[in-house]
């Protein structure tokens, strides 16, 4: 069986889990994900229990025919993933077009779902970004830039890597068993959106800049564990990269135009550039030897 969220389940896995589920009729589907986390003491690196991964692996297993889940007790929660997100009234944006000196300095916010300030980048990416907004399970940390005056200029999003990227692993020197252990060592840029009405020239590769500099220490504050590289992928068919090579990242190939979910490997989806961004000088071998 391939890995789900991460782990390598095996036959007895299963089996525990269908007796779990044989043996607790009455329980929900998150008391279900909690009991499993707890037996297997399935934790972050920050001693939480992964009830929540726990919960997604469930509905996986429960789609490939191998359990059959209790009927959920609500409706499972909205998720905003593009334009049909909610109407809400916000004012008219004025044009921020001025050379980034005269923006500086950038005060950079590191935002959670429970943050005022998440909504707003919630709305941005929604309306804005190609690719709309969606509340990630796994580990993720967002970031609102404003400008000196408290002007939102642009946001970032970074959440869990891609499970297998050839060109990738063969940069880092991964095989299967040393990607499955070290992956959540690895961020991924799924979004960086500077705003429509914002047209300062090398205003995104300075904020890139700015966010490697950090990015270790916020995810190392929120979740305990370090991050040593971060991966973006970037459609070829709608942009050149720019900003991610003025901001000194690696091109190390290119993904082979195929969903993760195409498991026919019939459906072709754009091809994207594969760049990295190295967040300590020694990744591989920390990426290859279970760093601590």
């Amino acid at each position: 069986m391939r890995p789900i969220q991460g782990r390598l389940l095996s036959h007895e896995d299963v089996v525990f889990i269908q007796k779990l589920l044989s043996d607790h009729p009455a329980w929900s589907r998150n008391q279900i994900a909690l009991a499993l986390a707890e037996a297997w003491n399935w934790r972050t690196a920050a001693g939480r229990l992964k009830n929540f991964s726990a919960a997604s692996m469930l509905i996986k297993l429960e789609k490939r025919g191998l359990i059959s889940l209790p009927a959920r007790r609500r409706p499972p929660p909205t998720r905003l993933i593009g334009p049909a997100a909610p109407e809400v009234p916000w004012p008219e944006p004025e044009l921020i077009a001025s050379p980034l000196t005269t923006l500086q300095p950038l005060s950079i916010e590191v935002l959670g779902p429970k943050d005022p300030g998440y909504g707003v980048l919630a709305h941005y990416l929604v309306n804005h970004h190609y690719l709309g907004f969606r509340r990630g399970v796994g580990e993720n940390v967002a970031y609102l830039i404003r400008d000196r005056a408290g002007r939102d200029v642009a946001c970032a999003l970074f959440g869990s890597a891609a499970w297998r990227v050839n060109a990738r692993d063969r940069h880092i020197g991964w095989d299967d068993a040393t990607r499955a252990r070290t992956l959540n060592w690895i961020t991924n840029n799924v979004r960086l959106l500077i705003l429509p009405w914002v047209r300062v020239p090398h205003l995104a590769s300075h904020i890139l800049g700015r966010l490697m500099r950090r990015l270790a220490a916020d995810w190392q504050a929120k979740y305990a564990h370090p991050v040593h590289l971060v991966e973006t992928f970037v459609d070829r068919s709608r942009f050149r990269g720019t900003c991610y090579r003025a901001a000194n990242w690696i091109c190390v190939g290119q993904t082979q135009g195929r969903s993760r979910q195409d498991k026919e490997r019939t459906l072709s989806v754009p091809v994207k550039d594969i760049y990295l961004y190295p967040l300590t000088a020694d990744f591989r071998y920390k990426l290859c030897h279970d760093p601590a």
